[in-house]
């Protein structure tokens, strides 16, 4: 089963899609923010062209768990999504998503003249990694 990661941001939105075992996130694209209901159905667009069962969106939680000002515009785009579409969307801890995105460049030895720019599409790679894991775990 194909699951699409959704890193939600302000400017872009970064997806990624796992392999057909649900073992493997992988980059996908960046979707440039456009208004809620733009962003939701080219999310859904993108899930329906490649066979996806699930959409988990990184939402950012404090440290009680409650979602913080970007949570809960996460949750309002999963809510968008759940309208226009049967796809079940899941919500899953995006908590320092982006430094360890910007870490993993550090680590691959990306110059650093090259990392700057978006990190959205490796960010929700993470995500959805940290959700199959997850998942792996609990089976």
């Amino acid at each position: 089963m194909r699951i699409l990661g959704v890193d939600p941001g302000e400017k872009n939105i970064g997806i990624a899609i796992s392999d057909p075992t649900s073992t493997i996130a992988n980059p996908l694209t960046v979707i440039k923010h456009a208004s809620r209901e733009k962003d939701a159905a080219a999310i859904v667009q993108l899930a329906e062209e490649g066979g996806v069962r699930m959409v988990i969106i990184g939402q950012n939680l404090d440290d009680e768990g409650t979602p913080t000002y970007q949570g809960r515009r996460a949750a309002r785009l999963g809510g968008a999504i759940r309208a226009i579409t049967t796809i079940p969307v899941e919500f899953w801890d995006e908590s320092g998503s982006t430094q360890s995105a910007r870490r993993a460049r550090i680590e691959m030895e990306v110059p650093q003249h090259k990392r700057r720019g978006h990190l959205d599409e490796l960010a929700a790679t993470i995500i959805l990694q940290s959700y199959l894991d997850s998942r792996a775990r609990d089976q």
